[in-house]
């Protein structure tokens, strides 16, 4: 069965369209009008494996707020569809990534109840048009929409750039584990019985 998942939301301040396949070969087609941004979620895609597309647009005139985050709202939405029931799944993934002088631990349970631990300090406000303070934000919604339990914890680093990609390719490594079939799991991996 594909894992493949749409999603569209359309608000005063963005209109996006998002697909993912948790399947995938790493394909990305992205286009948020941040360019930085749009660097994070090709990787994502990339280290992840997903097939991903989004089309976002958004009230950049504003600022990049709205657009980071309702992107993460309809990421974690079309992430908690394909997921589907949860049959089979790992559950959990978590890896510690490495970059050049950047290395970030995260951890993620598809628990169906959301939680965010974010710990990560940047200093400098931007990178490129990426709002570092956004990093936070779209993680949050991505939690609270595909039903998450997800901690992010920079472990060292000082270049904004590197600790901002290592933490979206580390989401990316540790949600691809999670999401893999074991056939040794016959149901949902939980003595309740449901997630």
């Amino acid at each position: 069965m594909d894992r493949v998942a749409e999603y569209k939301r359309q608000t005063g301040e963005t209109d996006i369209y998002v697909k993912i396949n948790l399947d995938g070969k790493g394909k990305a087609d992205i286009d948020t009008g941040i360019g930085f941004f749009d660097h994070m979620l090709i990787n994502f895609a990339k280290h992840g494996l997903f097939d991903l597309e989004v089309k976002v647009t958004g009230d950049l005139y504003v600022d990049c707020h709205h657009t980071i985050e309702d992107t993460g709202i309809a990421i974690g939405n079309a992430i908690r569809k394909a997921v589907g029931n949860k049959k089979g799944i790992n559950r959990y993934g978590s890896v510690i990534l490495p970059m050049d002088e950047s290395l970030c631990l995260c951890a993620l349970d598809l628990s169906a109840r959301p939680y965010l631990v974010f710990d990560a300090q940047f200093t400098t406000d931007k990178v490129g048009y990426f709002d570092t303070e956004m990093t936070k934000e779209f993680f949050y919604a991505i939690t609270y929409t595909a039903g998450m339990n997800l901690h992010i914890k920079m472990l060292s680093g000082s270049n904004n750039h590197h600790m901002i990609e290592v933490i979206f390719k580390s989401f990316a490594k540790a949600l691809d584990f999670a999401t893999k079939t074991d056939g040794r799991i016959v149901d949902v991996l939980s003595t309740k019985g449901s997630l």
